[in-house]
């Protein structure tokens, strides 16, 4: 994305934003056969340190960094290699672990190394029952909280009572489904961790990606078509499901995930492959305009130029192919199809008039007679942890500006976005809520009106994602109801009632906490009838 490292690197320079890596934590103990907790601290981790604020690399591109440095995954790097990789990454903050397990006893401690300014914070640490995983993790994760820019506003307590919780036997499957190295384990662990909890809707992603690495499509797309619309995960398991559809011919069940995608992320690679569908399809004058997007999104990407140079030679325009192919051939030069194209075009050949949809694998042309046109390339990568980021970065540049214009803003913006939304004007009212919290990061009503009002535009994962930022600040009633009717929804009755309870305590006459307690009661007796 053109300009993207400059914004990066003015972006995260302003106070309140930062991108944090988390390590494997160490086994000091080297107790067999509890391996899986390396890399159940940093999920764990990364659930609770993830806010608007902060950005935690996912597991995913933390292995690719270290495999691209040239550090095997079951290798331990040196403290001198993480900070190399770190800073490749752009890192602010990295957090470094390790644990020791004696019978039933956990002790984990952490460190927190500040890649910028060179300084390695004091240790934090965190005992328990091993029962309490979760809980003493939780409790680390506050306390590197406290070390950081924007710490919360709540107590240790207050931190793991509003955090979202973790059932751990089906979390500890769900992580040796995650470190396994064989398929068939990996489906035999995410499958379980799934029986025993059946809203594990990481574990389903999990499951649909075993599969589509396998060239099972249809049953990854079986698993990934189940991924609610509102989960985070939802992005992934979309775009998946639409190159599972895709392998499998399926062109409108693919185009219509794609293009579900693309109304939710600006995403480059979505456009790529709407425009690959449609080309398929023979919808020629579409797949033009989507791959147009895609090479003005991204004019550096070879495979973006070339597809737009194969749709403007099939609809005619062997001039415009022409420069979209030099374009290409400039940054990739040894491309064969590209030069094949081009060199058809020097001839004077042309399409032919009608161009019936290819076959995903064509064969060979008939006859020597017909020179074979290139098909469109598909995209298989999906990176949206990178517009996230980015759209993170922004959203703080715009923040210091507001912060710096007016040392009113987050009062004004606050009481807009309320006003707004009692009129059912929510969209305004998200960008009014979104400017408080820009303004102060630790307005925790400007972070709970948020997630009302993201709730109300069916924004589900950043509502969820809002009042738990609210609730870390302090507690809050109105986010205690975000985080209640998202559980009711999900049935989840007994977060639901906690989350009620909590609201509740805190303000005893609020009148849609009641209506909702009341719901989820009727709900709970009509599931006891049955």
């Amino acid at each position: 994305m053109a300009g993207l490292g400059t914004v990066l690197a003015t972006a995260q320079a302003l106070p309140g934003t930062a991108t944090l890596m988390v390590m494997p934590f160490d086994n000091r103990a080297k107790v067999t056969g509890l391996d899986w907790i390396s890399e159940a601290c940093p999920e764990v981790l990364a659930q609770r340190l993830s806010s608007p604020k902060i950005y935690v690399v996912s597991r995913d591109d933390r292995m690719f960094a270290f495999d691209r440095a040239g550090v095997p995954a079951a290798v331990h790097p040196s403290r001198a290699t993480v900070f190399h990789v770190a800073e490749q990454m752009d890192a602010d903050f990295v957090v470094l672990g390790s644990y020791e397990v004696n019978g039933n006893a956990f002790q984990v401690s952490a460190q927190l190394l500040d890649t910028k300014k060179l300084r390695l914070y004091p240790q934090v640490q965190s005992g328990g029952p091993l029962t309490e995983f979760v809980d003493l993790q939780t409790a680390l994760a506050w306390q590197v909280l406290r070390q950081m820019p924007n710490p919360p506003q709540v107590t240790q307590q207050q931190f793991i009572q509003t955090s979202t919780p973790i059932r751990l036997d089906a979390f500890e499957n769900y992580i040796r489904g995650v470190v396994a190295t064989n398929r068939q384990q990996k489906i035999r662990y995410f499958k379980e961790a799934f029986r025993l909890n059946p809203s594990y809707t990481l574990a389903e992603v999990q499951l649909g990606k075993v599969y589509y690495d396998n060239h099972e499509y249809e049953q990854a797309a079986t698993w990934l078509s189940k991924i609610p619309k509102e989960d985070s995960s939802s992005g992934e398991a979309t775009f998946l499901l639409g190159m599972s559809e895709y392998y499998r011919g399926n062109l409108d069940r693919a185009y219509t995930a794609f293009n579900y995608l693309a109304t939710r992320l600006p995403l480059t690679e979505v456009y790529n492959n709407l425009g690959v569908v449609d080309a398929r399809g023979g919808r020629r004058a579409a797949s033009v305009e989507y791959f147009f997007k895609a090479v003005a999104a991204d004019p550096s990407d070879p495979d973006y130029r070339f597809n737009l140079a194969v749709a403007l030679f099939k609809n005619g325009d062997a001039a415009g192919a022409a420069r979209q192919l030099k374009e290409e051939l400039q940054r990739r030069p040894t491309d064969a199809e590209a030069k094949s194209l081009s060199e058809m075009i020097n001839r004077g050949v042309n399409p032919p008039p009608s161009v019936s949809a290819p076959a995903l694998n064509p064969a060979p042309p008939a006859t020597v007679s017909q020179p074979r046109i290139p098909i469109e390339r598909i995209k298989r990568n999906y990176d949206e942890a990178s517009y996230r980021q980015l759209e993170l970065e922004i959203n703080n540049l715009a923040a210091q500006r507001l912060v710096k214009s007016d040392s009113h803003t987050s009062t004004s913006h606050l009481e807009r976005g309320r006003q707004l939304l009692a009129k059912n004007a929510n969209a305004e009212a998200v960008r009014e809520f979104r400017q408080a919290a820009a303004s102060d990061a630790n307005n925790a009503a400007a972070h709970a009106g948020l997630a009302e009002a993201l709730e109300k535009t069916g924004d589900l994962a950043n509502a969820r994602a809002e009042a738990q930022a609210s609730l870390r600040l302090q507690p809050h009633a109105a986010a205690y109801l975000v985080l209640a009717r998202l559980a009711l929804q999900q049935k989840q009755m007994q977060p639901a009632t906690e989350a009620v309870e909590k609201a509740l305590a805190l303000d005893p006459t609020n009148a849609a906490g009641l209506a909702l307690k009341r719901e989820i009661a009727a709900k709970q007796a009509t599931s006891q009838v049955r």
